[in-house]
């Protein structure tokens, strides 16, 4: 009996099946529903929609901001700030507990490059945290 491999929670697919569908995700061009408490939501591009993904460790996301909308995560942490404009990129080290926050009246966005192929959040104290991760805003 032949049994398929695991990686990282996925099956390998055979390279000699694999399709256009298996490399493509479309969406990150739409705005989200930033209507809850943060202000804020995450589109993710990981191996769950990118098949194609899978083992080479690396995703996106799409992060819309509210005015003033933010993601958090432990607010008693040693605070670096930096205003970001269109085109400025800011790398936050693997692991390493940060938030967003939407300083502006108007709404805002974020794409995100993430050193890993399926990113997880962790609810520490009721605050959304991507960790696991590079972020380029």
């Amino acid at each position: 009996m032949k049994k398929k491999m695991f990686v990282n929670g996925k099956f390998c697919k055979d390279p000699k099946l694999a399709t256009a569908k298996d490399f493509f995700f479309s969406g990150l061009d739409i705005a989200r529903n930033t209507s809850n408490p943060l202000g804020s939501v995450v589109t993710p591009a990981n191996v769950a929609q990118i098949p194609g993904l899978n083992t080479l460790g690396i995703s996106l996301a799409r992060v819309d901001y509210a005015p003033y909308g933010f993601v958090t995560s432990n607010p008693d942490n040693r605070l670096i700030t930096k205003v970001l404009n269109p085109g400025d990129v800011f790398v936050f080290p693997v692991g390493l507990i940060h938030f967003q926050f939407n300083v502006g009246k108007t709404k805002a966005v974020a794409i995100a490059a993430l050193s890993s192929q399926n990113p997880w959040c962790d609810y520490n104290r009721e605050c959304s945290l991507w960790i696991h991760s590079t972020y380029s805003i």
